[in-house]
Formats: structure tokens, C-alpha cells, sequence
């Protein structure tokens, strides 16, 4: 069984883990009106990308994240 996560709770746990984690929240689908995962809000370049990234530019896009979630909230994920 998938369990989906709350994005806040899934950034909270990525920024307390050594090295920082993945904010993912198991939705994995992109939104192609913005071509962001409807679950964590990362672009699929971010998402390819995010292992490879240092923990500052891990820090800083996971702070994005929440005023990406707020800027399309209003819009039905399909």
C-alpha cells in the first residue's frame, strides 16, 4: 500500500536527515499545466537532479517548495 504524505511533514523530515533527504510524498505525477509533481511541487529536472545536489541547494529548493504549493493550489491537479 502507497501512503501519500504531507508536503510540509515530508520537507520537515528531508531537512532533518543526514544528508538531506527527498521531500517526496509519493504522488509522483506531473501536473503538465506546470510542469511540476503534484506531491512535492519539484520540476522533473529538480527531481533527476536532486541526488546529485549539495545539501545547500538542497536546503534552498526545499524552502521553495511551499510557496510553490500555495502559488497553485487553486488549480485542479489532473
Amino acid at each position: 500500500m502507497t501512503m501519500t504524505l504531507d508536503l510540509a511533514f515530508t520537507i520537515e523530515r528531508a531537512k532533518a536527515q543526514e544528508p538531506i533527504g527527498s521531500p517526496c510524498t509519493g504522488v509522483c505525477k506531473i501536473d503538465p499545466a506546470h510542469e511540476l509533481c503534484a506531491g512535492c511541487f519539484r520540476s522533473r529536472a529538480e527531481i533527476k537532479a536532486f541526488r546529485s545536489m549539495d545539501d545547500a541547494a538542497k536546503l534552498a529548493l526545499l524552502d521553495e517548495l511551499p510557496g510553490r504549493q500555495a502559488s497553485v493550489s487553486g488549480v485542479k491537479i489532473a
